[in-house]
């Protein structure tokens, strides 16, 4: 037998204490901000509209017709998941998926809005919310950035499509006119087989052929002068960094005016929206990378301005790597997942085949989070308490 009672007292409750005028009292934090999902995702759009109103005036239709489809997927797929998990349909409330679409839809080819391809849009849109959202639970529960998930589907399953560019409706009207002096005629008398012919490419892509054809003129000295010409004319065909800052590119929809995507970030930064921390970070180890790559060899890596100014690089910063859910909470955390985006992007730029890798980076470090929010939480006062 054992001295042991036969049942151990149960502990009492703590007593609920209760402070003037029946306030409760309990631990921080206290104080509300007023901040709801809601408000901070339309001050997003918001943010977004001179984006979006500069890539009407660029691919006019086309962007119009993307943004309405990507949407439309991003709501579709919504409304499909929250049917099946039996929960209100008032998420498509909120601004999460219009946000996810229009980021999906800035980041692709103007050239998918066609009649033959914009279903692939919608495809991305959808699969943006149901594998990228959805299947980790909705909102605030997912690992990856929604619109980089949409995005890598469509660049697996349509490499092609996403591989195609048009130039802007500006460049496309200077092309028409080279195009008819070439052939002596009239811009009216140009074939549709001419007029289709006409495709550019991106800045990026055009940095990225220099350092192929120079390579080439290393590796086969005997055709060295024809590579070295090959390179001479593309890089005689780069825009400058107003047209770079302007957004009058080849790219993707909404992404390629650098300057707006600056004062979009900046207002979300004022705002308290968006973090400094990542973009920040991201653009100090952009700058620092591609200066000592162009201090090695100028003539083969572009400088700091052509990096920050091209691709998807300052939309990134501040409208992709500040994506509440997929970067650290903490500030050291934020830091390191910023740098770490920059590096990657640069990484990939730099030696890489693919000359964009905003992308891969955003969700090479989105499975990252976890662990630098580990490795930078910081010990609350006392030390770690051991189960």
């Amino acid at each position: 037998m054992s001295d042991a009672p036969d049942a151990a007292p149960k502990a009492k409750p703590l007593p609920i204490k209760e402070g003037p005028g029946g306030f409760l009292v309990s631990s921080a934090p206290h104080l509300a901000s007023g901040a709801t999902t809601q408000r901070i995702m339309f001050e997003v759009v918001f943010a977004m509209l001179p984006l979006l109103v500069m890539a009407v005036i660029f691919h006019r239709a086309s962007a119009i017709v993307l943004t309405v489809v990507t949407v439309a997927g991003c709501l579709a797929a919504e409304a499909i998941a929250n049917k099946i998990r039996g929960w209100s349909l008032d998420s498509l409330k909120d601004g999460s998926a219009l946000v996810t679409g229009l980021i999906l839809a800035f980041s692709l080819p103007p050239a998918m809005a066609r009649g033959d391809k914009f279903y692939m849009a919608f495809i991305g849109g959808f699969i943006a919310i149901m594998l990228g959202k959805a299947v980790f639970g909705g909102l605030g529960n997912n690992l990856f950035n929604p619109a980089m998930v949409g995005r890598a589907f469509l660049m697996i399953c349509f490499p092609a499509a996403m591989a195609f560019w048009t130039p802007t409706a500006q460049m496309m009207e200077q092309a028409k006119a080279d195009t008819a002096a070439a052939k002596n005629v009239e811009v009216s008398e140009l074939s549709q087989e001419d007029i289709d012919a006409i495709t550019t490419a991106t800045p990026l892509y055009q940095a990225s052929k220099v350092r192929g054809y120079e390579k080439k003129a290393i590796d086969d000295p005997d055709n060295k002068e024809k590579h070295l010409a090959a390179a001479k004319e593309i890089r005689s065909h780069m825009p400058t960094m107003w047209q770079l800052a302007y957004g009058n590119t080849g790219g993707c929809v909404g992404e390629t005016s650098a300057l707006l995507a600056l004062l979009g970030g900046l207002w979300l930064v004022f705002r308290r929206i968006a973090d400094w921390r990542q973009p920040v970070a991201l653009l100090a180890v952009v700058i620092v990378f591609s200066l000592i790559a162009h201090m090695v060899d100028s003539t083969k890596f572009q400088g700091p301005m052509y990096h920050l100014t091209s691709g998807a690089m300052m939309f990134g910063a501040f409208f992709i790597a500040t994506d509440y859910v997929g970067a650290p909470v903490n500030p050291r955390g934020r830091l390191i997942f910023g740098a770490g985006v920059g590096l990657l992007v640069m990484v990939i730029r730099v030696f890489g085949t693919y000359p964009e890798g905003f992308m891969f980076a955003i969700l090479v470090m989105n499975s990252l989070t976890p662990m630098i929010e580990r490795l930078t939480t910081p010990t609350p006062f006392g030390g770690h308490v051991k189960a």
